[in-house]
Order: C-alpha cells, then sequence, then structure tokens
C-alpha cells in the first residue's frame, strides 16, 4: 500500500510539474504572439494610443497573466482546492496574486503611456507625470494590500485598522511624496510651471531650462549643461522666477548703463549745432529743442542777455536723443514695447546713461549680437558729441602718466 501511495504521489507530482511546464510554455507563446502579431497589428492602425500600449508595456504584463491563469484553472485537475489551508490552495492563491501584480502593472503601464501621448499634445506643457506617479503609488499601495489578505486570509478592514494604527509612520514615510503631490497640484493650476520654461532660483543654483516635473523633483538643465534637481515642494515654498513671461512677449529686454565723463559736459556752439542737424536722426529734435529755447529765452526779456540766465542745449542732451532716436530706429528692436535713454544718478563712474528697450527676438545668441551692436555703436560716436566714456585708469595710463612726467626736463634753481 505504501509503495502504490508513493507511486501515486509522484504521479501527482510529475503531473503538477508538467503544469507548470505548461503554464511557461504558454506564457512564452504568449510573448512570441504579443512580440509579433500585436506589434503588426498597432502598427496598421491609425491609432497612437495602441502603440503608446505596445511601446511603455502594458500588453507585456497581460501576457504574462497566462501562465497564472493555466496553474488557477489547472491545479485543480489533480489536487483537491476546497481546503483553502491545502498546498492547492496556496499555490491558487500565489497565482491570484500574480495576477493581480501584472494587471496592476498594465494599469500603470498603461497610464504612463497616457501621460506620454499627453506631452505630446500643446497642452502638454503642463505636467500631470506627478499625479501620474502617484496614481501609480495609489493603485500598488492597493495592490499590496489585496495581496497580503489573499496570502493570509485576513479581513481587510482587519488590516486597514493596523495601517491605521502606524499613520504617524506612514505620514513621515510617504511626507515628501505628500508634500510634492500638493506642490504639484498647486503649481499646475495656478500654471506656475511648465516643461520647457526658463527658471531662476538663486538659492538652489538653478538657472536653466525645465526638462522634466514628476511627483517629487523637478529637473532642470542650467545653461552651463548641468541637472540641477529641485524638490517639488520649494518651489511652493521658496521664490523662483520663470521667464516665461519674457518668452511668449516675443521681446527680451535691454537695461544696460553707458557711463559718460562728467568733465566732458559742457554747452553747445551755434556752428555743433548746425552741424548736429545734418544727422538725420537728430535733425527734429534739434529744431524742435531751438524753437522751444528761443521762445524760453524771448518771454525772458532782458536777463536773458546773462548767458548764466538763457538756456541752451548740451551736448550729453544731444548725444542722449541721438541714442533714443537710434534705438527707436533700430531694426531689431520691438517697436511696441517701451524704447528709451534715460540719465541716471551721477556717481564716482560718472554720468550713467541707461538704454532701456526690447529686441523684437528672445533668442539668447541674437539678442547678445543686437545689445552688442547698439553699445558698440553708441560707444564709438561718443566722441562726435565731444564726450567720453569714464573708465577707471589702467596701469598703461598710471605708466604713461608718469612717463610724461619723467619727459619733463627738471626746472633749474
Amino acid at each position: 500500500m505504501d509503495d502504490m501511495f508513493t507511486v501515486i504521489e509522484l504521479k501527482r507530482a510529475g503531473a503538477i510539474a508538467g503544469l507548470f511546464v505548461i503554464a511557461w510554455l504558454i506564457g512564452l507563446l504568449g510573448r512570441v504572439f504579443l512580440h509579433r502579431v500585436v506589434r503588426v497589428a498597432t502598427r496598421h492602425t491609425a491609432w497612437r494610443w495602441d502603440d503608446a500600449l505596445y511601446e511603455f508595456g502594458a500588453f507585456r504584463w497581460l501576457a504574462r497573466m497566462l501562465p497564472a491563469i493555466v496553474v488557477y484553472y489547472g491545479i485543480a485537475l489533480f489536487l483537491d482546492v476546497k481546503d483553502a489551508d491545502s498546498v492547492a490552495g496556496f499555490i491558487r492563491d500565489v497565482a491570484v496574486c500574480w495576477m493581480i501584480v501584472c494587471v496592476i502593472a498594465a494599469i500603470g503601464r498603461s497610464l504612463i503611456a497616457f501621460e506620454s501621448l499627453y506631452s505630446a499634445t500643446p497642452a502638454g506643457k503642463r505636467s500631470i507625470k506627478g499625479v501620474v506617479q502617484l496614481l501609480q503609488l495609489v493603485l500598488w499601495i492597493v495592490a499590496v494590500v489585496v495581496v497580503i489578505t489573499r496570502l493570509t486570509h485576513q479581513n481587510v478592514a482587519l488590516l486597514l485598522s493596523g495601517i491605521g494604527a502606524m499613520s504617524a509612520v506612514l505620514l513621515l514615510v510617504f511626507k515628501d511624496t505628500i508634500l510634492g503631490f500638493v506642490a504639484g497640484i498647486q503649481l499646475s493650476t495656478n500654471d506656475m510651471l511648465r516643461v520647457g520654461d526658463w527658471i531662476t532660483m538663486t538659492s538652489a543654483g538653478v538657472d536653466g531650462d525645465v526638462i522634466d516635473i514628476t511627483l517629487h523633483t523637478v529637473k532642470v538643465r542650467n545653461f552651463d549643461r548641468t541637472i540641477v534637481t529641485v524638490p517639488t515642494w520649494r518651489l511652493i515654498s521658496e521664490s523662483f522666477q520663470n521667464w516665461r513671461g519674457m518668452s511668449d512677449s516675443g521681446g527680451r529686454r535691454i537695461k544696460r548703463e553707458l557711463f559718460v565723463d562728467a568733465a566732458g559736459v559742457r554747452f553747445l556752439e551755434d556752428a555743433e549745432i548746425e552741424r548736429f542737424g545734418k544727422i538725420h536722426l537728430l535733425a527734429a529734435y534739434l529744431k524742435q529743442k531751438r524753437e522751444d529755447i528761443q521762445r524760453w529765452n524771448d518771454a525772458l526779456g532782458e536777463p536773458a542777455k546773462l548767458p548764466a540766465n538763457r538756456r541752451r542745449q548740451t551736448n550729453i542732451g544731444a548725444f542722449r536723443a541721438y541714442a533714443e532716436a537710434y534705438i527707436k530706429a533700430h531694426p531689431d528692436v520691438h517697436d511696441r514695447m517701451t524704447r528709451m535713454v534715460r540719465m541716471r544718478d551721477p556717481g564716482a563712474l560718472g554720468i550713467p546713461l541707461e538704454v532701456y528697450c526690447f529686441t523684437n527676438t528672445v533668442v539668447w545668441l541674437d539678442y547678445e549680437r543686437i545689445q552688442a551692436d547698439i553699445f558698440d555703436h553708441l560707444i564709438a560716436i561718443l566722441p562726435e558729441f565731444g564726450l567720453r566714456a569714464f573708465q577707471q585708469p589702467s596701469g598703461g595710463d598710471v605708466r604713461e602718466g608718469f612717463g610724461a612726467l619723467r619727459a619733463v626736463p627738471a626746472l633749474e634753481d
């Protein structure tokens, strides 16, 4: 009897092993079918979602369910599955758990595929990757709870009550996830950040383009090609500068000062006014200015005979008017945004003349070229107005000064 029982058990064990081999072969055939038939089918459709599902592995995880399905239904042919505590019951529980994992993984991959398709649309600049990652986390938590209850045969409510007792620990563990999720909702709802935005955040060493927004972090590629990763919640708790408004406006601001040596500022002579009147950018300004000054001086009467009482044109005023007319006529300066040249408070570095305008492009290389062209011209034309740019004495200036002193012959006693 014992020998017969042993033979029966060996046959049953061999049959179960054969069942697992068959399940493995069916799974292998399922993957081959997936890679060939399903891929060909997805290529011949006009839909994009099926290509995305295949690319991100949703179909592969569904195919991995096939061995578990075979084992779940085939084990009843060899073992008694009525007793949940039996070996057959345990094998079926494991098969069910694996099917749950495969389904959850397939749903997660489908969410990633949806996020990929969404990011390719015009609205995709508002990243939903954080929401997708949160949904994946929730799905896996649910999967873990279901798997544990299936293997232990415990009530779900009892398990959840135990998790509730550990809420303080869970809040500590998932602190960054909770903060990141709340910050992601605020960033998305208020349209504060998008993929591709140029942001500046000095406290975090950020100055570049946003390349990825996730549940926990925001990745920024700085202009020196380094990658900076910033926790999402820091973009809510701290301030950062988003240059999207500048990019959307179509113009980038030029705000730079040209320092003029105050020693060269003087009144213009009549001959100089006549000469400057031949400059087409100054002709209208000088004519209007001359008429205004003439009316002022005529109304002044007898005191106008004293030069100190009269209004007169200055070379720095003429230069400022020329610079303003120059940027207004410049083809690369935006004509629908502010354009002006203003005088700032004089200081130790001379008289600052600030050029304030916007280029008609936001491309960095073009912006720098336009800005350099404008100041090249203004600096070069300063001597035409009897002015010069202020700069600190260099070593060469000091040597030339001492050289001039040595060249002067010593005075005889």
